[in-house]
Order: C-alpha cells, then structure tokens, then sequence
C-alpha cells in the first residue's frame, strides 16, 4: 500500500543523525511550508515580485487536492475568481486545445458539463474540469517557469522545529534535521501545522450557534439539505435488525449526538477523489484491500434493499472518459466518523487513519463489484469501471493526498463566519472574494431514539451573492505572531469555512497572502501595521477580484 502523505520509515533514523551533525540553514525572504495549490500560487506571486521564496513540504505532489482527484472544480460564481487561479484554469483550457490531451476521447464528444456552468468557457479561455495529471503539470509549469525551489517530503518538526523571538518566527526545523529561515512565514497545509506549531490559537471541530450568533453551525440533528441521508428509511442500526442485544453494525456510533446547535469536536468526513474510467485500455480493475471485510459494507447492503439507485450519481465525467467520484447518498464514500482526531494527530497516526480510509473506499468498490447481494445492474456497472491506469502513476493508481475537508482552523485577527457568507455583516478590507455553498459533509453516523440509523451534519446552505474575504482572517493576532500568514487553515467558523475551503479560493489567498509578504518586505513594515488603500491596489493591479462584478 502506498501514499505519499506516509512518513517514509527512516525518517526517524535521519533526524537521530541530524541532531549529531550541524546543519546549514537554507534562507530566503519567504517561505513557504506546505504543498496546496496556495502554496504555488503565493510562491509564484513572490517570485514575480522578485523576492527569494522556497517551498519546503511533506508532500511528494504539489497542488494538494487540485492535482489529487478533484477535477470537477467547485467554482461557484467564476466571475470573482481572478489573478493566478484564473490563470490556472486559462493554462488547463489551452492543454484541451491541443489534440494531444485527447488521448482516449475525441474533443467533441467531451459533454462540456461543470457544476452549473460549462467546463470549457471558450469566450474567457478557461476551463474547470481536468484530469489530475493535468493540474499537476501547469502546477509544476508554474514553478519551473519562475525558478522556484521546492524541497519535498520534508515533515516539520512539530514539537522543537519552530524558533520564535519576539513574537516572530526566525526558523523552521524539519524532522530530518534541515532548517530553513526567513523574514516572513506561511504555512500553506490543510493541517494548519506550522501555524499550530507557532503557538498560534485555532479551533477544531464545530462551534457552537451562540458563539458567533450564527444558524449552520454546530450540531445539526434532524437537518437534511442534501441526499446524503437515512431520510424515512427507517434501517435499522442492529446485526439483527431491530434486535439491540445483536450488536450495532460497523460505522455507526452508539453515541449520542448531542443537542442541535451545540458545539462539539467531531470533523466533517473524508474521502479520496477517485479518478475512474470505463476504457479498457486505461482501466485498472479494482482489487481487494488489505484487511477487506466485507461486514463493513452490510449498511449499504439494507439501504440497497430499501431501493436506493443513486450509486452513480457523483461519478462526475472530466476529460478522456475519466471521473472525479465524489460521497453521495446515506452511505457512500465519505468514511464518516473516523477522522476525529486527525487535525492533532502525530504524523504516524495521521498515517494510520489516512490507511483506514484507502482500504475502506477500496474495499467499497470491491465490494460493489464482486458482492452476490449487489443488486446485477449496479454491480454489471461497477464492473465496467476501474482506476485510470495513466493517473498516480506511481501510487497504484490511487490519488495522493487524502481529502482533509477541515482540520484546524485559525483563531486570527478577523473570523469568518456565516454572517460574512450571507451577506448580514460587512467585510471592510477584503483580500479575495468566495461563492460557493456552505457545505459541510455529514459529521457522524448515530442512532436515532427511534431506533433507525441517521446521519448528522451535511449541510448545504446558498449565498445570494459571492462574498469578500477578511484581511484578518489570514492573519494571525499580532501579539501571538507577526510574521506568519495563513492562507488555507484560515481564521474562520465551521460552517463558513465550508464555502472558503474551496480550491480556487485557496488559490486567491495564497497569492494575497504573497502580495502581503513582499509589500511588507519591500516597506519594512510589519504586516499588521501595512495600510489598506495599498494592498487594495496591489491586488487589483495583479487581477484579484475584490468587489462582485459580473465581468469575466
């Protein structure tokens, strides 16, 4: 089994090593911990402004879930994605122009279906659908073009490898031992780590409503905005339906949810974005995952049973007859539950839960495919799909980066929250713009006092219009660190992170992130301290979409 997010095991006899040889710091004005596509974007807005940037991160594959399975963009309203996210997407639309990306599918047969909107926007040249080698290339395109050193599969130090003085960071250790300093830090990782390493506060988990006065916060029992739920199944939860004495079935929690509206500390799900295809020439058959039990499934079997017929319906079509599978329906591929304590997790049990779920999603498949209870025409379909032999190339076919939909969230100079979204409270110094719904994927797997099995947590909820992006929510309070910006683990609630977490927004703060760095580099000014009125125009003048215009 591979994945890149593992530690490799001689880590811990590099860093013993290390710690007996003295090692040359690596330095430049800024950089960069993490491997997102925000972490591209801000490392090539830095070198545009000519300032000394290096990328050091755990992964072996920039561009976090972007080149990692999630092709079918969540855009959201495209008018208000500007600067290099744009560009990105105009680099994807000029590959699909060429005749080579067409390798298993002629052009004009491509169904050109986005969420909501065209893939392709011939008149904008951009595109928003792609296959992930794809993404990965112009992230890489991106770096080589400006010369940017990215040092991979470096961990930090999360418990010694952060030195501060003075309220600022002046280094960062990795476990291996090498150091790397600068003027300015941004951490660039879902996990939020080199952030929480800082000393920086952050929140897990949801909040409760009555902490920033809002509604979709918290625990949301008995709320069902999408399909992704028991509805009136009524399924019941035992080994022996309706028996409590045979035992409850796996993946269901016997404990209880806890009040509407509450706080608590339990993660929205996780998945892998697979990328499947039907070509025969391209397509390799699923095959049984280690630890495969198929006990674990029986869930899916009742709901099934009931009549459910929706297995299908997120194999979302990208390019060249290939898919981005996303979770849909009450059991799916979400593993719902098990990432509680990953944003804190050690490395090495980051590790482990990053396996449970691989072996669960395979074994999903797998079992969808070879299972006598499958009902033949779902089964005689599953059969015909497989992983894309061309993708992850070298990771069995199977994405890299597990999709970490929340983990930490900072507590900064601003916080985002519903309110924000939906427009009921200002923004007064915005440094990007976001759209898209308030989506939190279900949180738990409960019983309910009836005795059926639920799901709790999915919540989908729309702005009316697109929204601007606080200034403070990348920024850390000053008197807890000065020279840190965090544009993916941002300061924000739960409920509205689930609109900012999308990936052409982590594509905007990265780069507005960058544009703070170099101007406070460049003033000799502290970040906290830089005026307004000017980075207001320093994003503008490299495309950043501050205020909602329909122009495109």
């Amino acid at each position: 089994m591979k994945t890149n997010r593992l530690i490799p095991l001689f880590l811990g006899i590099i860093f013993l090593f290390s710690c007996t040889t003295k090692q040359k710091a690596t330095n430049a004005d800024v950089v960069i911990y993490g491997g997102t596509s925000a972490a591209v974007t801000a490392a090539v807005q830095l070198a545009k402004m000519n300032k000394s940037v290096v990328i050091v991160c755990p992964d072996k594959h920039l561009g976090g879930l972007t080149s990692s399975g999630l092709g079918f963009t969540d855009t959201g309203n495209k008018s208000v994605i500007g600067g290099l996210a744009r560009e990105f997407y105009q680099r994807v639309y000029s590959h699909y122009q060429t005749e080579e990306a067409w390798q298993w599918e002629k052009r004009e047969e491509y169904g050109n279906t986005g969420q909501g909107t065209p893939a392709i926007d011939g008149d904008k040249r951009t595109m928003w659908i792609f296959e992930p080698y794809v993404a990965e290339q112009v992230f890489e395109d991106f770096i080589n073009e400006n010369n940017i050193r990215v040092f991979r599969d470096f961990w930090l130090d999360r418990e010694n490898g952060v030195e501060k003085q003075n309220g600022n960071i002046v280094s960062i250790t990795m476990l291996n031992g090498e150091k790397y300093t600068a003027k300015i830090f941004i951490d660039a990782t879902y996990e939020g780590d080199l952030m929480a390493a800082a000393g920086v506060n952050y929140a897990t988990g949801r909040e409760a409503n009555e902490v920033y006065n809002e509604q979709w916060n918290g625990i949301q029992t008995d709320v069902f905005h999408h399909g992704h739920h028991f509805g009136n199944m009524n399924i019941s939860p035992y080994v022996v339906p309706g028996n409590p004495e045979s035992g409850v079935l796996p993946l269901i929690s016997t404990a209880d949810p806890g009040k509407k509206g509450d706080g608590d500390k339990r993660i929205q799900a996780y998945c892998f974005r697979t990328c499947l295809t039907k070509v025969p020439e391209n397509r390799v058959p699923f095959e049984e995952p280690e630890n495969y039990d198929p006990a674990q499934y029986e869930l899916l079997i009742r709901v099934l049973d009931h009549g459910w017929r929706e297995t299908f319906n997120k194999f979302d079509p990208i390019p060249n007859h290939k898919t981005d599978v996303n979770n849909h329906g009450p059991f799916s591929f979400d593993n719902i539950g098990m990432n509680y304590d990953f944003p804190e997790a050690s490395y090495e049990r980051r590790a482990e839960i990053i396996r449970e779920h691989e072996n669960y999603q395979k074994g999903l498949l797998y079992f969808y495919a070879t299972d006598p209870r499958i009902p033949a025409e779902i089964q005689n379909e599953m059969k015909q799909w497989g992983l894309a032999k061309d993708e992850f190339t070298d990771n069995g076919n199977w994405p890299h980066q597990i999709y970490v939909r929340e983990a930490r969230r900072m507590i900064g100079e601003f916080v985002m929250t519903e309110n924000e979204v939906l427009g009921k409270s200002p923004v007064t110094h915005p440094i990007g713009m976001g759209s898209y719904t308030m989506d939190s994927h279900n949180t738990q797997r409960y019983i309910t006092p009836e005795g059926f099995v639920q799901n709790e947590g999915d919540i989908g909820v729309h702005p009316h219009l697109p929204y601007q992006i606080a200034l403070g929510s990348i920024l850390p309070k000053k008197e807890e660190c000065e020279n840190l910006l965090v544009p993916v683990a941002v300061s924000s609630s739960h409920i509205a992170f689930g609109s900012i977490r999308m990936e052409p927004v982590f594509m905007i703060l990265g780069q507005s992130a960058a544009m703070l760095a170099a101007m406070s580099l460049e003033q000799e000014t502290p970040i906290h301290e830089l005026q307004y009125n000017e980075i207001k125009a320093k994003l503008e003048a490299v495309g950043q979409v501050l205020e909602h215009q329909e122009i495109e």
